[in-house]
This record gives structure tokens, sequence and C-alpha cells, in this order.
């Protein structure tokens, strides 16, 4: 039940990212940590900021997750 709950976040999230114009596989994290490597977004790096503080690095590592997929 707990990997059902967790893939159906994920789902959210990738469809969030896709409404607001992402790539449909790619979470928003992902979006944000992509856009902050180009240093393309300076809200995306607040946002990212506040997420660090709940897990470290989130933006960054699923950005380059999500790329070698």
């Amino acid at each position: 039940m707990k990997a059902y709950l967790w893939n159906l976040l994920i789902a959210a999230d990738q469809f969030a990212n896709t409404l607001t114009g992402g790539v449909p596989d790619m979470t928003l994290s992902g979006r944000w940590g992509r856009l902050i490597m180009e240093n393309r977004c300076s809200l995306c790096k607040v946002i990212c900021k506040v997420l660090d503080w709940v897990d470290a690095g989130h933006c960054k590592e699923a950005a380059e997750s999500e790329a070698d997929e």
C-alpha cells in the first residue's frame, strides 16, 4: 500500500509539472533543479532552498536522476 501511495504522489507531481508546461515524465523538483543548473529561474532557487530544509539537495538530485532516464 505504501508503494502505491508513493506512486500516486509521483504521478500527481508529474501531472502538475505537465500542467505548468513541463515535460510529462519529469517531476517539479527535477524541472526546478534543471532550471537552476541552467541559471534560468530565480524563484526555483528559493523553492529548492525551502525543500533543502526537508531533504538536502533534493532538486539537484531529482534533476540528475531524471536526466539519466
